[in-house]
């Protein structure tokens, strides 16, 4: 693993899960910030990558698209670091969970949402975004409720879990869905996003797209 990981994304796309636990985890990745969408502002991407989606990430041989996958695997590139929860190790099936609750069940209705009721609004679908809408908000009762006697989602500590289901709470406030996120969610979105790693993330994943504007 002599050479740097490559990471493509896009500024504030799911993504920043991965460029978030690669601060986090002291990974150094070659990060490559792409014009939204890329695969109609960027078409030499889609010979790297066929689907055309990001996040994107190339580690030697390894090549994963998945954002919560990249993100547990920079935790875990090497060795367990504390972002991750080994098997045999306390709260290693509610970790498990959650990773994958932040796409599967909260970050997806968001994505169809934003389809329907921003992306094609034209073509009449209103009806249907709201619907999403609506299954996002009454998807995030089990976050809110794992969160009511707890300061992280697993073991005592900010984890990749965290990362992933945080981001879906920061693409609700980007996507105009902040209005159907309790406050208590608000607040621990608040205080993930206040994480310096976080910070450095967004800092970073921005100047990628600051330049992309300069050129």
């Amino acid at each position: 693993m002599a050479d740097r990981p490559v990471l493509y994304t896009c500024a504030r796309s799911r993504g920043l899960r991965a460029t978030w636990a690669a601060e986090e985890a002291g990974v150094d990745v070659d990060l490559k910030v792409l014009p939204f969408p890329p695969r109609y502002l960027a078409p030499e991407y889609m010979e790297i990558n066929p689907l055309g989606t990001v996040p994107l990430l190339i580690d030697g041989e390894s090549r994963l698209t998945e954002s919560c996958a990249i993100a547990h695997y920079l935790a875990t590139r090497g060795e367990f670091t504390d972002l991750a929860i080994a098997p045999g190790e306390r709260d290693y099936a509610e970790y498990c969970d959650f990773t994958y609750h932040a796409d599967a069940t909260i970050t997806f209705p968001q994505t169809v949402y934003m389809r329907f009721a921003i992306f094609e609004k034209e073509k009449g679908w209103a009806e249907a975004g709201e619907a999403y809408a609506k299954w996002f908000e009454k998807r995030l009762v089990k976050i809110e409720q794992r969160l009511e006697t707890r300061e992280y989602l697993c073991a005592d500590r900010f984890t990749v879990a965290d990362i992933c289901i945080a981001y879906a709470l920061i693409l609700a406030q980007n996507v105009g869905l902040d209005d159907r996120v309790p406050h208590s969610l608000k607040v621990y979105r608040e205080r993930m996003t206040a994480r310096e790693g976080y910070q450095r993330a967004f800092a970073r994943e921005e100047e990628g797209r600051k330049a992309l504007e300069a050129d």
